[in-house]
């Protein structure tokens, strides 16, 4: 009995579970997925650099003057480093992305730091309200017309959708110019009025471009979602004893079916923010809106490299990091999901 007491008490006690674990396991999360992009993010800088090594044009021709001499445009080429060998200009943008110096324009000198600074809010705000206008009449629609599989509501919203879909987001910018901004003169068909002018006026400067390029979002999410909730209704195991227990086919469809099937919507709306973000590049053409999308357009038309380059790693780099958001959403929403196993 004595030695019994004597081992139990010598004993170290065993950590509680929690305490032996390395930190939350959303952080533990955080970490490996921010470890993947890393090198995602490195590869697509190296894939951007190449392409634009293709690019035609000649930087120190645009910077220089198309009237200079091939003596001044050498001497611009050795200022912009242009002499050097690929690999070596490509670790100096490198590490000059990781100081923060993102380079000059080649044509117009100034800084693309800068420039970004300019344009990135507009075509943020663009991105953000199409964002929530998609979402906004998605969700509502696909659960009205799930509720009625088959009825007069879901077959109108199917070929409404089928219809937005086949339709390029340019040819609907287009036709929203010709209906809203020239025919009925409702809103301004150009331009873009920033925010310190007015919400109202702000707000009639961007419906047209939010709309082209939420309509065709707000049509893929509608089908996709009417078909998920369709299926969850039919045959999902945990909508049968919501039945059984006597509640309302709406609330089955808001609280049980809408929630599984989010899981699904999620995902797609993760592998659809780089479209959307790169449907700007048009859409900011089309009703001169001034950011980054028309801001890259007219720096490949230049031979901008520099502009070009920043350009493309950012949209590449915000398509990546939602991604990685949609992970982190899936571990707070559904804490059973095991992404340590795979």
């Amino acid at each position: 009995m004595t030695d019994t007491a004597t081992d139990t008490a010598t004993r170290p006690e065993r950590a509680p579970r929690s305490a032996r674990g390395s930190g939350s396991p959303l952080l533990r999360l955080f970490g490996r997925r921010l470890l993947m992009t890393i090198p995602l993010l490195l590869a697509i800088s190296v894939l951007v650099f190449i392409l634009l090594e293709l690019m035609p044009g000649d930087p120190a021709r645009n910077q220089a003057g198309m009237d200079a001499s091939e003596e001044q445009v050498e001497a611009v080429r050795q200022r912009m480093g242009l002499d050097r060998p690929a690999t070596e200009r490509y670790f100096g943008w490198l590490f000059a992305l990781f100081r923060g110096d993102l380079g000059q324009s080649s044509v117009s000198g100034q800084s693309v730091a800068g420039m970004i600074a300019d344009r990135a809010p507009v075509t943020l705000e663009l991105v953000i309200l199409a964002f929530v206008v998609s979402l906004g009449i998605a969700i509502p629609v696909a659960l009205m017309a799930a509720r009625r599989p088959g009825g007069l509501f879901d077959r109108a919203t199917m070929v409404v959708a089928m219809t937005m879909l086949a339709v390029p987001n340019f040819v609907l910018a287009m036709l929203l110019v010709l209906v809203f901004g020239i025919t009925l003169r409702m809103l301004p068909a150009i331009g873009f009025v920033p925010l310190e002018d007015g919400l109202i006026p702000n707000l009639r400067s961007v419906i047209l471009p939010v709309l082209a390029l939420a309509v065709p979002l707000a049509a893929f999410y509608t089908r996709f979602l009417r078909g998920d909730l369709v299926e969850q209704m039919n045959s999902a195991d945990y909508v049968d004893t919501a039945r059984s227990k006597g509640v309302r086919p709406g609330l089955v469809l808001w609280l049980h079916a809408f929630r599984n099937s989010s899981f699904g919507l999620l995902t797609i709306v993760g592998l659809n923010i780089g479209t959307l973000v790169g449907g700007t590049v048009i859409i900011e053409q089309i009703f001169a809106m001034p950011g980054m999308g028309m801001m890259m357009l007219e720096g490949a038309m230049s031979a901008d490299t520099a502009v070009v380059q920043m350009c493309v790693f950012i949209f590449a780099a915000v398509a990546v990091l939602a991604n990685l958001a949609v992970d982190l959403m899936y571990a707070v929403l559904d804490p059973r999901i095991r992404y340590g196993s795979h």
